[in-house]
């Protein structure tokens, strides 16, 4: 009775179905738009992630903590970590097999060739909804994971900015930029926390975070040129430059400035975060070399008044009046 219900939320809706024709393709092509249903799907696969999520943390990183015996800090960002790595690298494997099965690697001017992208292929529009329902899942897992006070309002702006992404890619037609986009981020991403787990097993592995420092300025250079060469060169020269919500055409000029707008101060952001990261790692690197020296000082100088006064202690018993032996003599 509920099968009709169930398979909105377990399979993709919306699907259109060309047939074969022999100057094309031998099988029928099935390519999909979006709509008001996709909102059950992403619910259904958020209950997937929220389990998937669960499934890590007791049987792999549950397991890693009991044996390292990290302090809470480290244990919230351990898991933290182990988790988005996790996350990432299934994004990235699968998104890049999407971007060389399309073909969008080889041809770049399909980043805004034949714009509106209304009608994508399967692994297209799974890839988004499955994008959408794992951030979605961020905000109840800020309840289950028990998330401090001072550190929830700093990951539901985390997490706000990937929607706010996703989503916008997902609705306005630009899911081929989108798709690009999210690749090259989550690689970058991808480094970062895996180095942190890394650097959690033992403090020495700290190369991966210089790797990561450069890769992290490339992708954000990388990122604005994509844009720009989307929004100011290809969206800018199309033909069709009219508002129409029935075909998913918003190639108008005031939506290309402000999703423009929107990418440059996202990546100022993020610029700005990491220089106030490189900046305060340096200032500790650079404060426990003198610290260290102080310590050596101090220590020394102790110790080396500790041997003045048995050095003098020595010398004055051995040859000064007051020594037993003298006494004897004197007395004698």
């Amino acid at each position: 009775i509920t099968a009709k219900t169930a398979v909105i939320f377990v399979t993709l809706q919306y699907n259109v179905t060309f047939p074969a024709t022999e100057e094309q393709s031998a099988e029928t092509i099935s390519l999909y738009n979006y709509g008001i249903k996709d909102l059950a799907t992403i619910f259904f696969y958020m209950l997937v992630a929220i389990i998937i999520h669960a499934i890590i943390q007791e049987y792999v990183l549950d397991k890693i903590n009991r044996k390292m015996h990290f302090s809470k800090t480290k244990h919230s960002k351990f898991n933290e970590s182990g988790q988005l790595s996790a996350f990432y690298l299934f994004s990235c494997v699968w998104g890049t097999s999407i971007l060389v099965s399309e073909n969008y690697i080889s041809d770049p001017t399909s980043l805004w060739r034949d714009y509106p992208h209304t009608l994508i292929p399967f692994q297209m529009k799974f890839f988004y909804i499955l994008q959408l329902a794992y951030w979605f899942h961020a905000f109840p897992e800020l309840y289950f994971q028990k998330t401090k006070k001072e550190d929830i309002f700093r990951q539901i702006v985390y997490i706000g900015l990937y929607l706010f992404h996703i989503a916008g890619a997902y609705l306005l037609k630009l899911t081929h930029l989108g798709l690009v986009l999210l690749v090259l981020h989550y690689f970058v991403e991808f480094l970062f926390h895996i180095s942190r787990l890394f650097y959690f097993s033992d403090e020495r592995y700290q190369k991966g975070f210089s790797l990561w420092a450069v890769l992290f300025v490339l992708g954000r250079l990388l990122t604005l040129i994509l844009s720009v060469l989307t929004f100011g060169f290809g969206l800018a020269r199309a033909e069709d430059q009219q508002l129409n919500f029935s075909t998913g055409n918003f190639n108008i000029l005031a939506v290309r400035i402000s999703v423009l707008a929107s990418i440059c101060m996202t990546q100022a952001f993020m610029m700005w975060k990491f220089i106030n990261f490189q900046l305060r790692r340096w200032r500790e690197h650079s404060s426990q070399p003198q610290s260290v020296k102080k310590k050596f000082v101090t220590t020394k100088g102790k110790s080396s008044r500790k041997e003045r006064e048995n050095g003098i202690n020595g010398t004055v018993t051995s040859n000064g009046a007051d020594s037993p032996r003298n006494r004897k003599d004197k007395s004698s």
